[in-house]
């Protein structure tokens, strides 16, 4: 045997031995550089402000409550808060989760009629029993009664408005300035979106006589 081939035979036997473990390896060699040039770019981020932990309705927000986080453009809700700054001394309508993006519709203000029909306008009113807000929540549907005293006949209920929505309730503590003013009491008190035609009959009702509220299916016609 010559004396080249004897040198030659253990480096054989040896890519022998390890064909399959090489073959394995050039395979995933060969994967990754596929998944590499598949890969699309990373997508476009943007800075949005975000609960850095769970808050309650009504809180009012301070910096150590907020934080920045880098999302994709792509998912970006609609007038998401971008700047701690001007998030921070609103209050919230509604409770917030960790990491929950905040947006105007979340704070108490204009923004929550955000997505309502054209017409809509935020109605306050005083519900007889303070202690039933605590039944409901931001979001939930309910009908106004008004009960009043009609003389003779006694007491008398007319209905105020059916289906509004509860924007806000007195509940999770005093609005901020600017909006709804600086209430001195806001016990009892609620904001409502209605039409601006039953927005008329709602306001002032409490002085008329007592209105309580009435939870109803916000799928029924």
């Amino acid at each position: 045997m010559p004396w080249g081939r004897q040198r030659r035979a253990p480096l054989v036997r040896l890519l022998e031995r390890r064909r399959r473990t090489l073959a394995a390896a050039a395979l995933c060699a060969g994967v990754a550089v596929a998944v590499y040039q598949l890969t699309p770019p990373s997508a476009a981020l943007a800075s949005v402000v975000v609960a850095a932990a769970d808050l309650p309705a009504g809180a009012p927000l301070q910096n150590s409550q907020l934080r920045l986080a880098r999302v994709p453009v792509d998912v970006l809700p609609e007038r998401a808060a971008t700047e701690v700054g001007a998030v921070a001394g609103q209050r919230l309508a509604g409770p917030v989760r960790r990491g929950e993006i905040l947006t105007v519709a979340a704070l108490v203000g204009p923004g929550l009629l955000a997505g309502a029909s054209p017409g809509t306008v935020a109605v306050p009113v005083r519900i007889a029993d303070p202690g039933s807000l605590e039944l409901v929540r931001t979001g939930q549907v309910v009908d106004l009664v008004l009960s009043d005293q009609a003389g003779a006949d006694g007491q008398r209920s007319t209905i105020l408005a059916t289906g509004v929505t509860i924007l806000w309730t007195g509940a999770g503590g005093a609005p901020p300035g600017g909006w709804l003013g600086t209430p001195k009491d806001t016990e009892g008190l609620v904001v409502v979106a209605a039409e601006s035609e039953r927005a008329r009959a709602i306001a002032g009702a409490s002085t008329r006589g007592k209105v309580f509220f009435v939870l109803v299916d916000r799928a029924r016609p």
